[in-house]
């Protein structure tokens, strides 16, 4: 049975390095490989047509939408609504959602967009694998206890266009500007649509590459809502594990070296291919830099020989690909969800966007900052987005309370359901939030699904951690 890693960042894909001398490896061309596989989900029987709700929308028949968007056919008594939105007409660029309401009180409860990494990872990782609240397990759909819907209202959205099942007609993504807008667009149709929730607190949300795709669409929201016939109520943003700033990120050796991991032979030759990396940033020489971020966590991982998504991991974190195969694969449940015969996304998003791998996206975290809420919570054993690097990054922004940040003590973050218990620790300062998740890997909902979902609800009620 075939194994992918349920994760969001595509961009560190392994390589393919015959020798075992530390000079061969640095200097031999990587061969890239789509580090999630592909989803070989197949069309049976007649499943017709994605269902498209943009021109109901546009013509005010917004129940009518609803009603049509409305998931029927599963085997689940969890409500919810899915179909697409285009945002890009001249390239017919067709946005997926799948929206759970609060199973709560919807009329109250935040609403929380998810976005998935990669580039190019579908958000159906994070509603099966992560937050979701619908689990697969022997081809039987169920219910996670810990997802944030219990009392979140929740969109899952495959973007950028190509991703999972949004497809698009050459339409793809090439930076974050075009990320944004796209998903803006889809944002707008969204809430017209369920108009009824317009005026809930609402979060952006995300992990991983999603680290780039949460502040840029945040930024534009922030910079629409001033001019905006509908206002979206953007409230905050939190990131997990998130791969935000690629210059400071990049330095993984001394963290590497210091954890035992590698030698002192193999630190000093990822350094120089670090700095490296950091001068190409700088002179614009992104696609180099891109081949040289893919060396450096190659040579990591084939040295460590570890799951870089959680190196005390035993057995990696796999999730079933038959399963999902074999799920979306079936007649009944593409006519459910609204997909209808569509083509499942593979690699062309990441492809399109491997120069904008290494560009940064921070200085849109330190404008945010001056406006809203911001969570950034990284797992402890990460190897692919470290703690400590994404530390390293916030310690460099400016925002109002960067000078508080560097001087704020860390305190104690405690299990809400039993205090001897240590989930983590906690820096406050301004609108920041900075956390460490204690035994997670680069998933932590999935690692550590009960802590998360104390984190979310801490961070949408503006509850204190300490």
């Amino acid at each position: 049975m075939k194994v992918f890693l349920s994760i969001s960042i595509g961009l560190f894909v392994l390589c393919s390095i015959e020798s075992r001398s530390l000079n061969s490896k640095l200097s031999k061309k990587p061969i890239f490989k789509d580090f999630y596989g592909k989803l070989n989900i197949e069309v049976r029987g007649n499943p017709g047509e994605p269902l498209i709700l943009t021109d109901l929308i546009k013509a005010g028949k917004l129940d009518e939408a609803q009603n049509q968007s409305l998931v029927q056919g599963l085997d689940t008594e969890v409500k919810s609504y899915s179909g697409y939105f285009t945002v890009d007409k001249n390239h017919d660029s067709n946005i997926f959602f799948w929206f759970f309401p609060s199973q709560s009180d919807p009329s109250s409860d935040p609403v929380v967009l998810w976005l998935q990494g990669g580039p190019g990872s579908t958000s159906m990782f994070g509603l099966f694998q992560e937050n979701g609240p619908l689990t697969l397990k022997d081809g039987e759909l169920g219910i996670r206890p810990t997802s944030w819907n219990r009392n979140h209202s929740v969109i899952y959205i495959d973007q950028p266009a190509g991703t999972g099942w949004s497809y698009t007609n050459g339409g793809y993504a090439k930076d974050q500007h075009k990320v944004a807008t796209d998903l803006y667009e889809a944002l707008q149709q969204f809430f017209t649509l369920f108009y009824q929730y317009q005026e809930r607190e609402f979060f952006v949300t995300g992990e991983s590459y999603g680290g780039k795709y949460v502040p840029a669409i945040s930024y534009k929201i922030h910079q629409e809502n001033e001019d905006a016939k509908l206002k979206i109520n953007l409230k905050g943003l939190a990131i997990g594990n998130g791969f935000t700033d690629p210059k400071v990120q990049v330095r993984y050796s001394d963290y590497v070296y210091q954890h035992g991991l590698i030698d002192l032979k193999t630190k000093n030759a990822l350094h120089k291919k670090e700095n490296k990396a950091v001068q190409d940033i700088t002179s614009g020489e992104y696609y180099n830099a891109f081949e040289l971020w893919n060396e450096i966590v190659g040579t990591i991982q084939e040295y460590t020989e570890l799951d870089i998504y959680n190196y005390l991991s035993l057995k990696g974190s796999a999730a079933d690909e038959e399963e999902l195969n074999e799920f979306f694969s079936k007649e009944q449940v593409r006519k459910a969800i609204h997909v209808g015969s569509t083509e499942f996304g593979d690699g062309e998003v990441y492809t399109n966007l491997e120069e904008d791998i290494p560009k940064s996206e921070a200085h849109k975290v330190a404008e945010l900052l001056k406006h809203y809420r911001v969570l950034i919570y990284n797992g402890q054993t990460d190897l692919i987005v470290p703690y400590a690097l994404t530390v390293n990054y916030l310690q460099q922004l400016h925002f109002p309370g960067s000078e508080e940040y560097a001087e704020a003590d860390r305190t104690v973050w405690h299990d809400d359901n039993d205090s001897d218990v240590v989930a983590g620790y906690v820096k406050t300062a301004g609108k920041l939030t900075e956390i460490m998740v204690r035994n997670s890997g680069h998933m932590v909902p999935t690692d550590q699904p009960e802590w998360a979902l104390q984190l979310i609800n801490k961070f949408t009620r503006n509850i204190p951690f300490n």
